[in-house]
């Protein structure tokens, strides 16, 4: 299986693709929009990302649409995501209500790519793929009662905050609202109010007119009403400044909107789910979130269990995370040793479910015997107190790995572009500027050590 993205400009797809498959496999591109139907004929595609103009000087996005509509008539569950200018928000509207999954913004945030990949892969149908809502799995007493509080709260229009830590599951809790409630034919739109400046801010959220400020080149709508009548997500809403806060609870109070540059308010339809990490002790902090900001948004809580509170789901996880990406990669599908169980079941996972994740996607990546070893999860022995043998097979690994021979000149290379890449976290400018190269220079280096 494979992530299929069509966009005309080569170096657009290309960065797409360097980033996307590090992490999620195999990336496919695509450049003529009549490929892009025998490309579906083939059956191995898991998700689309589709550039919305293709003719020179055309920004109105109707040969998108017109394949948007294709696509999904030739694959109904296929998840999509549309790929727009910064000024064609309203295009990408159009594209949600013709089915779309969501939108991202040229040029793109690659943490926000990232995320909407893996939220677009959590919605594919059941096939064994590795998006599957995994963090709602599990049979602990915990999780139980989240599915059947999600069932309960999801039909009302009531607002509802999830907590719980990073990697735990709140956007996969906030999407199963969705899914569950009334407004589940409508559109599902996430914003992480922690990536957004002050000077943003309101521009995101609320949209702006023509020429209300420097770059306002064309009119906008904010992300409130972009979810017009759907469901909007406001992750890690803890983050904002006291100053954004204000200005947030004025539009939940009023539910209407006021354009940057408008004279006039706009009303909005949307139902409000939020989530932060923050700990509960300093939500009630005025001097951390206003109340009653905290009061509007609360109407029904929600907690997220972190994996070490629920270790008994651990095995089911894995077991579907390992499966999952067994089949991604082309891997045979292995057990692991009773060792790496107790291993994976001792560790506390301060990363959650994301950290068990990135675990399992490792040892399949890596794992080279019949069966899988703590190694293999990149755990180590002080960390999760593994049983006395697979610390020590892990130290002779790493002993036998340093008395190796030395690296070439090309495994040199190889070895800084991949270091840089992760300092830079993916950004492909900062990645070149550390390296003191071209992104050109950069671009060509990495498909020439297939990173």
């Amino acid at each position: 299986m494979a992530i299929l993205i069509l966009d005309d400009d080569p170096d657009v797809a290309l960065a797409a693709r360097l980033l996307l498959q590090r992490r999620f496999g195999p990336v496919r591109l695509l450049h003529q929009p009549e490929a892009l139907l025998p490309a579906l004929d083939a059956g191995d595609v898991e998700l689309l990302l589709l550039d919305m103009n293709f003719l020179p000087g055309r920004t109105d996005g109707a040969q998108g649409l017109e394949l948007l509509q294709r696509a999904l008539s030739h694959s109904p569950e296929l998840p999509l995501i549309v790929m727009t200018a910064y000024a064609e928000v309203n295009l990408a509207v159009a594209a949600l209500k013709a089915g779309a999954f969501d939108f991202v913004t040229k040029p793109w945030d690659n943490a926000k790519l990232c995320a909407t990949v893996a939220a677009a892969l959590a919605r594919r149908a059941p096939q064994g793929g590795v998006g599957q809502p995994s963090a709602l799995l599990g049979e602990a007493p915990a999780m139980r009662e989240l599915r059947a509080l999600i069932q309960s709260v999801a039909p009302t229009e009531a607002n509802v905050l999830v907590l719980g830590e990073m990697g735990s599951g709140k956007e996969l809790v906030a999407r199963e609202i969705h899914a569950w409630s009334k407004r589940s034919g409508e559109t599902f739109l996430a914003v992480d109010l922690g990536a957004l400046s002050e000077t943003t801010l309101e521009s995101e959220l609320f949209g702006h007119k023509r020429g209300s400020f420097t770059d306002a080149r064309q009119e906008r709508p904010g992300r409130f009403q972009a979810a017009a009548g759907g469901t909007l997500f406001l992750d890690e809403v803890a983050n904002l400044p006291l100053a954004g806060q204000a200005k947030l609870l004025t539009v939940l109070e009023r539910r209407e909107v006021t354009p940057l540059g408008a004279d006039r308010a706009l009303p909005v339809d949307v139902r409000i789910v939020s989530a932060t990490n923050l700990d509960e002790a300093a939500l009630f902090d005025p001097l951390r979130f206003r109340p009653d900001l905290l009061y509007r948004l609360n109407t029904i809580v929600l907690r997220v269990p972190p994996l070490r509170e629920r270790r008994e789901d651990i095995p089911l996880l894995a077991r579907h995370y390992l499966a999952a990406y067994a089949h991604q990669y082309g891997k045979p599908q292995r057990d692991c040793s009773a060792a790496a169980w107790q291993a994976l079941q001792a560790n506390d996972w301060p990363g959650n479910v994301r950290a068990l994740r990135h675990a399992c996607e490792r040892a399949v990546i890596l794992g080279q015997g019949t069966q899988l070893e703590v190694a293999d999860f990149g755990l180590s022995a002080a960390t999760i107190q593994a049983p006395a043998a697979a610390a020590a097979a892990a130290a002779a690994a790493a002993a036998t790995s340093s008395a190796g021979p030395s690296l070439s000149l090309h495994e040199r290379e190889r070895e800084a572009l991949d270091q840089a890449l992760r300092q830079a976290e993916g950004n492909i400018s900062q990645a070149a500027r550390l390296l003191g190269l071209s992104r050109a220079a950069l671009y060509r280096r990495m498909e020439k050590h297939g990173l």
